[in-house]
């Protein structure tokens, strides 16, 4: 007869296979399996922040000063662009007014007891004259004489070289026309004749042959 008693080791007393029996975790190992990670320390999480604050600040000044200098250029351009609009016409205009000027120095000299024609016709240009002048000078156009004065390439053109023992070497003898200015800047260079010096001549009696 088959024996019904109930066997010495029962199923439930026989841990199952491949289950872990121990409550302790790996050390090293988080619960996801991963190393756990150092944390960093309070002073170098500063020392970060203070380093990426001055870089932030140091663009932000950088930033701040190329916009102070669009600005500026922008706001020149644009006063420029104000003053010196009429540029071209005033090249134009001054033209004219030297035209006058060649018209005056065209008639005769102011003699006594001239034609009256001729006294009327030089009185007219001068009114003219002065009357153009006075607008020009009201719109910040203006014309210096340089006769006289050192030649200065920047103001003077120089059309001819002249010996001269009234004025000194390198200065204006004679202008054939002003020089005119827009507010300072140069619209049209003096034509002038430049003083050249006399070449130095040697003593008696000194041979300057080599």
């Amino acid at each position: 007869m088959t024996d019904h008693n109930a066997s010495p080791e029962t199923a439930h007393d026989v841990p199952e296979q491949g289950v872990e029996t121990s409550g302790h975790e790996t050390p090293g190992m988080n619960e996801t399996g991963g190393e756990t990670l150092e944390e960093t320390t309070p002073e170098a999480r500063i020392e970060a922040l203070e380093a990426e604050v001055a870089e932030l600040k140091d663009r932000w000044v950088r930033s701040e000063a190329e916009s102070q200098n669009i600005r500026a250029r922008a706001k020149r351009d644009i006063e420029d662009a104000r003053q010196y609009a009429i540029q071209k016409f005033a090249r134009d205009v001054v033209e004219a007014a030297d035209n006058l000027e060649r018209g005056l120095a065209s008639l005769p000299a102011k003699t006594e007891g001239e034609d009256v024609l001729i006294t009327k016709l030089r009185e007219g240009i001068e009114g003219t004259q002065r009357s153009f002048l006075g607008i020009l000078e009201r719109n910040g156009i203006t014309c210096e004489d340089p006769t006289g004065k050192p030649f200065d390439a920047n103001l003077h053109q120089a059309m001819a070289e002249q010996p001269s023992d009234q004025h000194p070497s390198g200065h204006v003898m004679q202008a054939w026309t002003p020089a005119w200015l827009l507010k300072g800047r140069l619209l049209k260079p003096a034509m002038v004749v430049v003083a050249k010096g006399e070449p130095a001549t040697a003593p008696q009696g000194v041979d300057t042959t080599a």
